[in-house]
């Protein structure tokens, strides 16, 4: 039976004259031997995998750029990349799959894109979790000389979906291990090279097996972990978080209805106004993506179904039959002394009036106190505290910088759990502070132009548990000095971002939409950035650009005017004049 499967296989001819060598020593070889039984599992799995069995494109533009957008809303440059790529599958058929890897903070959408891909193209979807693999033998097989070897994931996910076209999605190709078995990033070179991938050997098979077919997805939260090599092959999307407004349509478009679905209920029984929507993300939820928030509406129709059961158990009780009956023995009860209603002569609670309306008071009995609240204004009530904007593979935050000076020898103290990066910023911030000090009149607690002279600086990032790198808190610190210094408070609705240079100049910063978006997300309305990545703001959905101004700058003299209100008129001696920087 096997023979005569290997015969009409159309597997290639190397794969063909490997499978007749193999069952020659298999007829030859005795049941009661081991490798009988490694010999037959190695020839089964030649004879299923889809060597030349794959699937035919749906090529429609028009229907998959409708599909998409019902599936997800927003992302506009990702849907337009896919659709770029159907439209040249679709004039050129011998197109080789692109490497395509979505990164983005978690809850984007990124793996059920990869779902609609495979939907839109009509091919079978098969995902494969990377995160926390750490041997290569997971990408590449083991050899049959071990014992229990079996093939990679890769060939088994082939031999599952059954044919040689599917959609491959590689779930968290930044979370990948290295150990002793060696690294799989590595392994996964020769995956995700479409220059190789087309003669890809899995050590279990022994044979090359055309990848050339397959359109592989990765995703990833971040790329700082990925090895240059592996990057190198992949094209990268940008898949940056959403706004409050896409965030709402999104609940009510696609949400709502699933946790409806799951829970059982109908929108006859409950609703949920975009305002308690909207009071859900502001207060309940601090994220990028819309994973808290489906979380949160779950809760919700938790509490709701807990209602609708009760209601229909005590509609249940309220039988009518019963109710005859009742009013059958009461007969004798004069006309005058009947009752106007059942619900007079009965001590059963009617169920609760329908639909049930989730208002900011039902929000705070089902999810408690609000989480998050905006305490901008308050934090920024003294001087030497600004506010600076980060970027995590989570998506952008706002991060607050506080400064504080006491009589000391001159020492600058950092806590708040700092990278090496942050560090030499507040030292180049207090450097150019202390060699301009004279040019902005600032003085320490004694008069002098020496902002070290006897005194000791204290620079504290709060949220101590997470750990902060990178150049983009440059501007932040020198803003936070200079209002500590001149005694001047920052604006509180004011963020800023940018690297700064000894000469204090402002270089440019990655990450600028995530960052916006907190800023947005927070309620602020002024984002300083570096004049260079003024052309990152074209990517800005277009209702975020109206709420927020935007100010580049290219020196600090152009920050320090617009963090303070009316610029920063440093403070004025005896003899000299208000200068405005």
């Amino acid at each position: 039976m096997l023979e005569k499967k290997i015969r009409t296989s159309s597997m290639p001819e190397q794969a063909h004259k490997v499978c007749v060598k193999e069952i020659k020593r298999l007829k030859k070889m005795p049941q009661s031997m081991p490798e009988y039984a490694l010999t037959r599992n190695y020839l089964e799995l030649m004879v299923e995998l889809p060597w030349n069995k794959s699937t035919t494109d749906r090529l429609d533009i028009r229907a998959a750029r409708i599909l998409l957008d019902n599936d997800h809303y927003a992302m506009e440059k990702l849907k337009k990349r896919v659709l770029e790529y159907l439209a040249v599958r679709q004039l050129k058929n011998n197109l080789k799959g692109p490497i395509l890897c979505f990164v983005g903070p978690p809850g984007v959408g990124k793996t059920s894109v990869g779902r609609s891909v495979a939907k839109t193209l009509g091919r079978e979807f098969h995902r494969i979790a990377l995160g926390g693999v750490c041997d290569q033998s997971d990408i590449r097989g083991h050899r049959r000389t071990y014992v229990g070897s079996m093939p990679g994931r890769i060939i088994n996910g082939l031999k599952t979906v059954g044919v040689n076209n599917p959609v491959f999605l590689l779930d968290e190709v930044d979370k990948l291990g290295k150990s002793l078995q060696g690294d799989p990033a590595a392994a996964l070179l020769e995956v995700l090279d479409p220059e190789q991938n087309h003669n890809f050997t899995d050590l279990y098979l022994n044979v090359a097996f055309d990848l050339s077919q397959v359109l592989f997805i990765a995703t990833a939260n971040t790329t700082a972990t990925i090895p240059a090599a592996l990057l190198d092959r992949m094209e990268i999307i940008q898949v940056p978080g959403y706004t409050q407004e896409e965030k709402i349509e999104i609940a009510h478009r696609h949400l709502i209805p699933k946790q409806l679905e799951q829970h059982g209920l109908t929108p006859q029984q409950i609703q949920i106004p975009q305002v308690t929507t909207l009071d859900i993300i502001t207060r309940y939820t601090r994220e990028a993506g819309v994973r808290s928030l489906d979380r949160k509406l779950g809760a919700i129709c938790r509490a709701v179904a807990v209602k609708v059961a009760e209601g229909q158990h005590k509609e249940a009780k309220l039988d009518r039959s019963d109710v005859t009956e009742r009013e059958g023995c009461r007969e004798h009860i004069l006309e005058d002394e009947k009752p106007e209603s059942i619900s007079d002569t009965t001590d059963l609670a009617l169920p609760p009036e329908m639909p049930i309306l989730i208002d900011f008071h039902a929000l705070k009995d089902i999810l408690g106190p609000p989480m998050y609240e905006m305490e901008v204004s308050q934090r920024l009530s003294q001087p030497g505290v600004a506010i600076g904007l980060a970027w995590t593979p989570l998506g952008g935050e706002i991060m607050f910088v506080e400064a504080s000076r006491m009589d000391g020898e001159g020492q600058l103290t950092l806590t708040g759990q700092l990278g090496d990066v942050v560090k030499e910023s507040a030292h180049l911030a207090i450097s150019w502070l202390r060699s301009n000090a004279k040019k902005y009149q600032l003085t320490n607690a004694f008069g002098s132009f020496d902002l070290l002279d006897n005194t000791d600086i204290h620079l504290h990032f709060p949220a101590g548990a997470v750990t902060k790198d990178g150049p983009s808190a440059g501007v932040t610190i020198v803003t936070c000095l200079a209002s500590l210094f001149s005694g001047r408070l920052v604006r509180s609705d004011v963020a800023m971002t940018g690297e700064i240079t000894l000469r204090g100049l402002v270089l440019p910063v990655g990450g600028i939409k995530d960052k916006v978006l907190a800023a947005h997300r927070a309620g602020l309305k002024q984002v300083i950035i570096p004049r260079r990545n003024e052309k990152d703001l074209e990517g800005i959905p277009g209702n975020v650009r109206q709420d927020l101004s935007f100010v580049t700058a290219s020196c600090l003299d152009e920050v320090l005017n617009a963090a303070f209100d009316g610029g920063f008129t440093v403070k004025t001696r005896p003899g000299l004049l208000n200068s405005k920087l």
